[in-house]
């Protein structure tokens, strides 16, 4: 039989104003890159 699992440990929090988890931080980097991405697809079009 197996033992009951042990919860998983509290997270950290990342210590970044404005978010409590670091989950909140990756998908605020993330949206950002691809933000960066398709204004540079954008302005090489309109200014090319």
């Amino acid at each position: 039989m197996k033992p009951p699992s042990a919860p998983p440990p509290p997270e950290d929090p990342p210590g970044v104003p404005g978010f409590r988890t670091w989950r909140g931080v990756y998908q605020f980097v993330f949206a950002f890159f691809v933000l960066c991405v398709l204004l540079l697809a954008v302005f090489s079009r309109v200014f090319a």
